[in-house]
């Protein structure tokens, strides 16, 4: 028998109903009604507290292979979620592009390095431009640990684009600029998100 005829049969032998046993357990109705239908399988914890509400062990509810399925699945999901919360991160650490001294000021024939408030020796235009890259930087490195936390995959997958598109305008912006520092930490970042977006598609390739 099945996993979903056995959570069929113990769900109609306790004589409750999918509602009220999404209750108990915690979850939604389409979730019961997915893994009553055969269409998917629950998770670790689910499994946890659908073995103690029924006082049957897990063993019982689903075989080894299934559920070393099940475990592999969540743990590249799980893995997706790191590496999707770490891009965000990347892109929040645009805000060093603010503070650190990465900017070359000339005071009486020298060249002092000042982060990007005492910057003035640039153009309006330049200085604006930099303020919306890294602004922009932010935001969608914040956005994109909102989406990662509440599981908005879609949305995820374009912002992740939306990043790195942003990031190589800036590499390119920066090197026109010919702000040295700065496209070096800009480029080192980009590096880093690119590597972590060839970790999460070959985890997503697996699965």
């Amino acid at each position: 028998m099945e996993f979903h005829e056995k959570l069929q049969e113990l769900r109609k032998n306790r004589g409750i109903t999918q509602e009220e046993l999404a209750e108990a357990l915690y979850v939604s109705r389409t979730a019961i009604s997915k893994w009553e239908s055969g269409r998917g399988y629950p998770s670790i914890d689910s499994l946890k507290e659908i073995s103690n509400y029924f006082s049957v062990t897990i063993d019982n509810l689903l075989s080894s292979e299934k559920l070393l399925f099940i475990a592999e699945k969540e743990n590249k999901a799980n893995l997706r979620s790191v590496c999707d919360s770490l891009l965000g991160l990347m892109d929040i650490c645009s805000f060093i592009l603010i503070i650190l001294p990465l900017y070359p000021n000339k005071v009486s024939g020298f060249v002092e390095s000042v982060n990007l408030f005492a910057y003035t020796q640039i153009t309006m235009l330049n200085r604006l431009l930099y303020w919306i890259m890294i602004i922009t930087l932010i935001v969608a490195g914040i956005t994109k640990l909102l989406l990662t936390k509440f599981g908005i995959v879609r949305c995820n997958n374009i912002m992740t684009g939306v990043s790195m598109v942003i990031s190589v305008l800036s590499v390119l912006f920066l090197a026109m600029t010919r702000e040295t520092y700065a496209v070096i930490v800009v480029f080192l970042l980009l590096v880093i998100k690119g590597l972590l977006v060839l970790r999460r598609n070959l985890l997503t390739k697996d699965s």
